[in-house]
């Protein structure tokens, strides 16, 4: 791989260490939280969608390495176990998709313009929900710890 090829995978590689991160340190009580009074999404089912999201892109893919990565099911409340997991193996099918589509001189089936926009999509989409899940559990009166307010920045050491 050329160094630019290694620096859009790093990206990538930050972006879900960070994301890890942020899943692994949000108390069990963030994960209930919620602003809707219609039963909308709380912050364990914001991140199943992202998972979702994922899940729907690295499907055909996943099969080629002979795995499954399984969405979970609509309404699910998945619990930080189970979101844990589900984010660490969809991060490490994704890295392989990366790979395999920078090989492929960036072009990535069903995104006609590229392994790069991708990416953007992919880290754009999952950071408006984690800025989501922030504000949600700030107004909810959740105890954010330092790691989620500050440390999320520091891409040089993450």
């Amino acid at each position: 791989m050329t160094d630019l090829e290694n620096q859009i995978l790093e990206t990538w590689r930050i972006h879900h260490r960070i994301t890890m991160l942020f899943l692994e340190n949000i108390p069990e009580e963030g994960y209930k939280a919620t602003l809707s009074a219609r039963g909308g999404r709380d912050v364990a089912r914001q991140w199943a969608h992202v998972h979702n999201v994922r899940a729907v892109r690295l499907q055909a893919f996943s099969k080629k390495l002979g795995t499954k990565v399984s969405e979970f099911d609509k309404g699910a409340n998945p619990n930080k176990t189970e979101l844990l997991e589900a984010f660490r193996h969809s991060g490490e099918v994704m890295d392989k998709y990366i790979q395999y589509c920078l090989e492929k001189s960036g072009a990535v089936s069903n995104f006609q313009r590229g392994v790069v926009p991708m990416i953007g999509y992919y880290i754009s989409h999952e950071d408006h929900h984690r800025g989501h899940a922030l504000l949600t559990m700030k107004q909810c009166g959740v105890k954010l710890l330092e790691i989620l307010r500050f440390e999320i920045w520091e891409w040089n050491k993450i």
